[in-house]
């Protein structure tokens, strides 16, 4: 017997930096009541959800970078969020950026967390695979540093069970590398919920900018297809503090297709019915990992962190 469960992808307009969190937080609880009606069980957030994207800017005051950090979730001012996805019998996944207190330090990190029907964090990602830069760049038309205001992940790519299924998180920039999937891939995972901040223009790389949209759907169906899994992808997408990024939110099935697509930049739900049983056609054959695997000829991928020419 299959297992359905709905998903909504909520995609989020610019968030400015004028914007308080409990202006967020009712555009949020706006997808959640939406979510409800079209019969959703699980709300998928973007990355960063409760703030302007802050890593565009060069910041030296440490007040003030902390300001787009969450010291505890929920909090005031995003308890209203968990109240209602109770209230209504939602669960739901959102990014933040959080800064919590381990091992005697003061520690931030880019981070997605999964919530429960019953309003209890089910799981919690920390982002891994952090783009950009570190160092002050203003030759930029704007910056990229979450390499300065977060640290690498530490808790790895867990899939819990969750919502029926085995369920996993990664955000914006882990989309693109196959190791992200593969990771829960080798966990049995069934559905990966990302969210994503994506510009248009890449400032080190501007050629890149007329793919922007073709590179974001490829890693998201090439994840889903060579790990039987749904890719949940969602953006906050838009012309945020003067920079335009990525909406194209989209929702895509174990066979790699699209199956549900944002046709706008701005606040959208897009919804679809997934069968958390659709990938095992995939990972019982093709990608029938303990069968075909041969992880004793990959041993470079973690041997080796940068590509080198062969000798000679």
């Amino acid at each position: 017997m299959s297992r359905f469960l709905t998903v909504g992808a909520a995609q989020m307009g610019p968030v400015q930096r004028s914007h308080t969190r409990r202006d967020v937080v009712e555009r949020m609880i706006v997808h959640l009541r939406e979510a409800r009606r079209m019969g959703c069980d699980l709300v998928v957030f973007p990355e960063l959800t409760l703030t302007t994207f802050f890593p565009r800017w060069w910041m030296t005051d440490q007040a003030e970078i902390d300001s787009f950090f969450e010291k505890e979730m929920p909090s005031n001012e995003t308890a209203p969020l968990f109240t209602e996805a109770k209230r209504l019998g939602l669960g739901f996944s959102v990014g933040y950026a959080e800064l919590v207190n381990e091992g005697g330090r003061v520690r931030r990190f880019n981070t997605a967390i999964l919530v429960g029907p019953d309003g209890r964090i089910a799981s919690k990602y920390r982002k891994v695979h952090l783009p950009g830069h570190a160092e002050h760049e203003p030759q930029r038309p704007f910056q990229h540093l979450e390499k300065r205001y977060f640290e690498v992940g530490n808790l790895g790519f867990p899939v819990v069970k969750a919502f029926g299924g085995n369920m996993g998180m990664c955000v914006c920039n882990d989309r693109r590398w196959p190791e992200t999937y593969r990771v829960m891939g080798l966990q049995n995972v069934e559905m990966v919920m990302l969210g994503y901040n994506t510009p248009l223009h890449n400032a080190p790389s501007p050629d890149h900018d007329e793919h922007s949209w073709f590179h974001n759907q490829l890693s998201m169906q090439a994840g889903a297809y060579q790990n039987g899994t749904w890719v949940i992808g969602v953006a906050k997408g838009g012309t945020e503090e003067g920079v335009p990024s990525l909406a194209d939110s989209q929702i895509v099935s174990p066979s790699g297709k699209v199956v549900a697509r944002a046709g706008s930049d701005r606040d959208e739900l897009i919804v679809h019915r997934c069968d958390l049983d659709a990938g095992k056609s995939y990972t019982s054959t093709t990608f029938d990992f303990e069968r075909h695997r041969r992880p004793d000829v990959y041993r470079l991928i973690v041997e080796r962190r940068g590509a080198r020419p062969p000798a000679g």
